[in-house]
């Protein structure tokens, strides 16, 4: 059985992950390689999301890596899944995926979110005011504006930018995301992947309330999962089961600076309630064979209403990841 059975289009959620004793460079080859083995076997699209402050991920620059992946390859679509918005100026974005459209032109994505990408401290090491997140919906607009044939902003064009059209999409994972993705026309990609609990309201609000726009005249939605895929059941576990403590480790980090944690440390955390929650946050995780990973992402293509999946392939080691891609790729 192949994924081809949701009969929905699978991307890839490229976070860019710096791996133990390896550089950003060495991670850089690495979403090279992954893109292009995305683009072999018949993924739709791969995004990178802006993150700040974060040791272990690479994809601060958004824009600059997707250009970087685009110049090694061909066909594949490429983009922001997502650009935090309230970090810049709608210009500024506009400039950036104008200019990548205009050297890759068909092949570029603009996904927008309203969060910080970091902690709160990022705002002011960025320069931006917190209360900029108040401003996303306004902001959307001058972007889509700016991308388009008529600026919102009397004389301020975006060159390279003007006529654009990048396709923007509207990222989330509350119900603001889905009211305002609604009330734009625009396509939703809800980060069921690591923050599960609204899915599948939002996704019904969303479908409820869409206005049909220039951009999209029907919902589209894009649903996030985890994918753990290898040639046995028992190394995908293994493989979920090592990235799993990887990211307990980090967020228990962030208030307990120096104490390293044994595995079986760890595990223990996993069975108290704040341990649990956590765990929570990858609930939507395909973990097996390409048989069990198709089965899985078929039932929750169905479960969360979806239009589109994005999945990001989060073993620890590249050649894991790699294979994995590969075992669930479309057309395996």
């Amino acid at each position: 059985m192949s994924v081809d059975s949701t009969s929905v289009p699978l991307s890839i959620l490229d976070l860019a992950p710096i791996g133990h004793d390896e550089t950003p460079g060495q991670s850089f080859t690495n979403s090279v390689a992954l893109a292009q083995a995305a683009e072999r076997t018949g993924y739709q699209r791969v995004w990178y999301a802006e993150h700040h402050n974060m040791p272990v991920i690479a994809s601060s620059a958004t824009s600059v890596l997707i250009a970087h992946i685009a110049a090694h390859t061909s066909t594949i679509r490429l983009g922001a899944g997502g650009v935090m918005l309230p970090n810049h100026s709608p210009l500024t974005i506009a400039e950036q995926f104008g200019t990548l459209e205009s050297l890759h032109p068909g092949r570029i994505d603009l996904g927008l979110g309203r969060a910080p990408g970091g902690d709160r401290a990022i705002f002011d090491a960025l320069r931006r005011d917190p209360g900029a997140s108040e401003q996303f919906p306004q902001d959307v607009l001058e972007l889509q504006a700016y991308l388009g044939s008529e600026s919102r902003v009397a004389s301020v064009n975006a060159y390279p930018g003007k006529d654009a059209n990048v396709p923007l999409y509207i990222l989330g994972s509350s119900l603001f995301g889905a009211q305002l993705a609604a009330a734009l026309g625009l396509p939703y990609a809800f980060a069921s992947h690591f923050a599960p609990d609204a899915l599948h309201e939002a996704v019904a609000l969303y479908r409820r309330d869409f206005t049909p726009s220039k951009q999209l005249d029907h919902p589209y939605v894009i649903a996030g999962a985890n994918v753990f895929a290898a040639d046995t059941t028992a190394d995908a576990g293994a493989q979920f089961e090592a990235a799993r403590r990887r990211r307990v480790r980090g967020m228990i980090a962030r208030n307990q600076a120096g104490i390293e944690y044994t595995d079986a440390q760890i595990d223990d955390f996993l069975t108290t309630p704040a341990g649990a929650n956590i765990a929570n946050m990858m609930r939507h995780t395909a973990i097996g064979t390409p048989e069990e990973v198709a089965v899985f992402l078929a039932d929750f293509a169905l479960e969360a209403q979806a239009d589109e999946l994005i999945v990001a392939h989060g073993a620890l080691n590249v050649a894991d990841r790699l294979r994995s891609v590969e075992l669930a790729a479309p057309a395996s």
